[in-house]
């Protein structure tokens, strides 16, 4: 038998993978490639050449190409950016999965922006937008409502306005808003448009909210009705600040029967953000999972929720037949924050996991404390094989 050479055997073993590797395993690699990066894999094979026009995902960064950071370069970047950025777009086939997050502002693409979004929305293909601005007070354009195959939106340090024209995102089923500048009208607008929304997390991270959530009174009682389909409410902070105001009745009109998944933060010492909370708990009969997290439990001056206000036997009609984990973060050791895990758990009969994360300011001796009178006085559970587990926050 003749000899081979065992390099050209390498070689071909290796041109042979590459050129028969399924169109969608290719696909795969090149999503999880940077842009760049899988642009020219297009010199590997000829099977690979024209590949990635098939890509489901695009994610344009600033990156995408590179240039000093020399600000007599800006116009040049700028202008190397929006031709590259336009050349695969004219080229790809449509993406399902835009990812955006450069310099917009930085570098004035304001207009062109619109354009790429403009674009796309005619071939009615994406279906996942995630959009980081670099400022928050860039208004995304109005081509950005006729992208009508949505289903995923996550927007991130913008400003949402929609236009008059808007209709719907009739297939949306998952928003998420951080650090979104938004009036309270607009919101209850955009959120009424979306009837099939599954998901909803309302991110802010500044403490203006009143800046957030201009124009009339909007409540929790507001909120919900516009989500009926809701699965998982994810509120931040000052949103649920901003949506309690003026309390809540004890049950809503209308049930929230879908929602399974709840993530509040909240201030067990004002009285409106746990009335708020209970009632949301309360009108959801097939709640599986709360996560709460404590916030200003330790600094309020004053007390506004009178101490006896989660008491066990003050809610007999409370049934969480379907809860199986319950979590507390940011936990301080308060009265208060241990009668709401006694409450939960003398109400949920299939509980399995309870976790408290304490707060850093709670002390060792206070640690040990707790543990000692947990242990010596037990809590009242309707689920026997509930666990009941206390963490210590990582140190760095």
């Amino acid at each position: 038998m003749e000899n081979q050479n065992p390099t050209t055997t390498t070689q071909t073993l290796n041109s042979d993978i590459i050129s028969t590797l399924p169109l969608n395993i290719i696909e795969s690699i090149l999503s999880l490639m940077p842009l760049r990066d899988a642009l020219r894999t297009s010199v590997l094979s000829k099977k690979w050449r024209y590949t990635w026009r098939g890509m489901p995902k695009l994610v344009f960064t600033d990156d995408v190409v590179t240039m000093s950071s020399n600000h007599l370069c800006l116009q040049l970047k700028k202008y190397k950016l929006v031709s590259a950025i336009f050349h695969v777009l004219l080229f790809h086939n449509g993406p399902e999965t835009l990812e955006f997050h450069c310099s917009l502002v930085h570098l004035h693409m304001e207009s062109e922006f619109a354009q790429m979004i403009s674009y796309l929305a005619r071939g009615n293909k994406v279906k996942q937008v995630f959009f980081l601005s670099d400022k928050r007070s860039y208004k995304l354009p109005v081509s950005f409502f006729s992208l009508q195959g949505l289903e995923l939106v996550y927007l991130d340090n913008c400003t949402l306005e929609p236009p008059s024209t808007f209709t719907r995102f009739r297939s949306l089923t998952s928003m998420t808003l951080w650090n979104v500048e938004v009036s309270a009208q607009m919101l209850q607008h955009i959120l009424s448009k979306c009837p099939l929304l599954q998901y909803l997390c309302l991110n802010e991270l500044r403490k203006g909210i009143d800046s957030v959530a201009r124009g009339n009174e909007f409540t929790f009682v507001d909120l919900l009705p516009c989500i009926p389909l809701i699965q998982t409410l994810d509120i931040s902070k000052y949103y649920t600040k901003y949506l309690c105001a003026g309390g809540m009745p004890l049950k809503l009109p209308a049930s929230l029967v879908h929602l399974k998944d709840l993530f509040l933060y909240v201030c067990l010492l004002e009285q409106n953000e746990i009335s708020s909370a209970l009632c949301i708990i309360r009108s959801s009969p097939v709640l599986e999972g709360i996560i709460f997290q404590m916030y200003d439990n330790d600094k309020l001056p004053v007390r506004q929720t009178p101490a006896n206000f989660l008491d066990v036997e003050g809610y007999p009609d409370l049934k969480l037949d379907h809860l199986e984990s319950l979590v507390i973060e940011m936990f301080s050791n308060l009265p208060l924050e241990m009668d709401f895990v006694k409450l939960i758990m003398a109400k949920s009969p299939v509980l399995k996991n309870v976790r408290i994360e304490l707060n850093g300011n709670v002390s060792v001796d206070e640690e040990l404390k707790m543990l000692r009178e947990l242990v010596s006085h037990p809590i009242s559970r309707a689920s026997p094989s509930a666990k009941l587990t206390v963490v210590r926050p990582k140190t760095s």
